[in-house]
């Protein structure tokens, strides 16, 4: 019995085709011989082409399958695969207008997530968003649900969870290494040694010290 060939889309194959390159395989299979890809198996394997839009939609869509992107970032990955402007331009409009491009809801994601997850603060977020391509002002929008309070909370928190790492440490490499970890997320000098030396001081370290170490709080 001949084996049915299964295509993906039934507009990739000629009809008949498969069957009869399958059939010419067994005849050249009595002989001793193996079809290793002649014509009738490329023009199996080929379908009509595609149209730069077409390739476009394919491209956008298996991209957004695995995570949401910003449009700059789909705008780059398409000009990488040589996609035309005009075209790219009409998909990513098209897109954007049915909801499956969205850098407002992309940017407020991602403060969340960023926020929650990583302890960021708003310089590190908006300075991660404008990589990305997000207009400025859909930045200010998004950080700016972030406010003054709840960062340093999440500050504090950060402070907390190293703070046990750093004991036996002299008190100034503790400062210095904690308010460190506070600026590579994005959180201000001023901001950082205060937290840093209040929890600190809860843990018993004399405030004047501290303050000869690093000085008054900025």
């Amino acid at each position: 019995m001949t084996r049915r060939t299964e295509w993906p889309d039934s507009g990739d194959a000629p009809r008949g085709t498969a069957g009869d390159a399958e059939t010419r395989s067994g005849r050249r299979g009595r002989h001793g011989h193996t079809d290793s890809g002649g014509p009738s198996s490329s023009r199996a394997e080929s379908g009509p082409p595609r149209t730069p839009e077409e390739q476009a939609r394919a491209i956008c869509l298996r991209l957004l399958t695995g995570s949401p992107r910003t449009r700059k970032q789909l705008g780059d990955a398409l000009r990488q695969r040589g996609i035309p402007e005009e075209a790219a331009e009409e998909v990513l409009s098209r897109f954007e207008d049915v909801g499956l491009i969205d850098d407002a809801a992309f940017a407020d994601a991602w403060v969340d997530s960023r926020h929650h997850g990583r302890g960021l603060a708003r310089r590190a977020l908006a300075r991660e968003l404008r990589t990305k391509g997000v207009d400025s002002t859909l930045i200010e929008e998004a950080v700016g649900r972030l406010d003054s309070e709840q960062e340093e909370s999440t500050a504090r928190e950060l402070v907390d969870r190293k703070l046990r790492a750093t004991r036996g440490l002299d008190r100034e490499k503790r400062l210095r290494r904690l308010a460190g970890m506070l600026a590579r997320k994005g959180y201000g000098e001023g901001l950082a040694l205060r937290v840093v030396k209040q929890a600190l001081e809860e843990e018993g370290e004399d405030p004047e010290l501290l303050e000869q170490h690093w000085g008054p709080e900025g």
